[in-house]
């Protein structure tokens, strides 16, 4: 009797064990959705320095009369119930340079691998209001993103190329109603992907639209202790508006200011971005930007003025972007043919992204 008993009992729990497996087979994890881009460019400084002096100061096309690979990137992003991960890697010189305190030589962490990821970070939805977020993302801080494919100039301006690239760490990012929204979190110091310092920074953004998305607005920050008596704090406003579905604009200012043994110095910046598209194959953008470095903040002593007008061609997922920039300085930066130094500077980029 007992012997029946424990069979039948075993019996019903298989069947228990078994449905539930079933279930759980109805519930397949979706595939993650898989992305991708290629750039490649060619840049002429009309210098032609001598001495090889590219005169670019700002991020990624430090080359002349040189054809050059930009970056190759492939992106997973995977969700499963209130959890998702992204994976997004990046090869080539415009991802050695956004991380460019990881991998192998005397400057950098040692660890190679950590070159290859621009992001890699784990999400969890705690509500529909609050999600969590923990690993190595993109910065919120500025108008211009790393990847070439989503910039409609191909160049980089300063703020970008003298703000953060990156912040690893953990966020919250909190729904406060409506189109308005409000992240915090704590990070390494800016651009650290690996640290031994103690030191972390604090990191914010609170952003807000309209109900028809026709205007976005971003009031960024970043700050905290970078050295042992060296502290870093930055303000960033990022504005879009639709005017029509053929012109937007967009601007972008920021001020940063570092205390080094009780020394404060600051830099500022602001730029505006004018967006045309008369059609959805042909559009055009010209970018003005001005840099005050005259507390000598970033190394230039002096401030910058650059314009940028870059056209957008698009064929299919191919995008062509011909480009001439013009850089004029209040002092003497830029390197000439025979060796002297000028205010000013022009440069012609021809590019092409694709991306998937």
């Amino acid at each position: 009797m007992l012997r029946k008993i424990l069979f039948s009992g075993i019996g019903i729990i298989c069947l228990f064990v078994n449905a539930k497996a079933q279930d759980s087979a109805q519930v397949e994890s979706p595939k993650p959705t898989i992305t991708g881009s290629v750039d490649f460019y060619y840049r002429y400084n009309f210098a032609n320095a001598s001495s090889g002096a590219t005169n670019n100061l700002t991020s990624f096309t430090n080359s002349h009369n040189s054809f050059e690979l930009g970056m190759a990137s492939i992106r997973a992003d995977h969700s499963f119930g209130k959890a998702s991960a992204t994976i997004d890697l990046g090869f080539g010189r415009r991802a050695e340079e956004f991380s460019y305190n990881d991998g192998v030589s005397n400057s950098k962490n040692g660890f190679f691998s950590l070159a290859a990821i621009k992001q890699a970070y784990l999400s969890y939805a705690i509500s529909d209001k609050f999600k969590l977020t923990a690993g190595k993302w993109g910065t919120h801080v500025g108008y211009e993103l790393v990847d070439a494919y989503l910039n409609r100039n191909y160049s980089m301006g300063y703020m970008f190329s003298y703000g953060p690239f990156f912040h690893t760490g953990i966020k919250a990012d909190i729904s406060l109603g409506g189109k308005t929204a409000l992240m915090v979190g704590i990070a390494n110091p800016t651009d650290y992907s690996t640290t031994m310092a103690s030191a972390k920074f604090a990191i914010a953004q609170l952003s807000t639209a309209t109900s028809s998305g026709n205007f976005k607005a971003y009031l960024n920050y970043q700050g905290g202790r970078y050295a042992a008596s060296s502290t870093l704090n930055q303000f960033d406003l990022v504005l879009i508006g639709t005017i029509s579905d053929k012109f937007n604009i967009g601007y972008n200012g920021t001020v940063q200011s570092r205390n080094i043994v009780e020394e404060s110095n600051s830099w500022w910046g602001s730029a505006l971005y004018l967006n045309f598209d008369p059609s959805t194959k042909c559009g055009i953008t010209l970018r003005g930007e001005y840099i005050d470095d005259k507390k000598d903040v970033l190394g230039f002593d002096c401030s910058i003025f650059q314009t940028t007008i870059s056209g957008n061609i698009k064929i299919g997922k191919l995008g062509i972007i011909p480009e001439l920039r013009l850089e004029s300085g209040s002092e003497n930066i830029f390197e000439k043919h025979d060796g002297t130094f000028t205010k000013s500077t022009a440069s012609f980029i021809l590019a092409g992204v694709y991306s998937f």
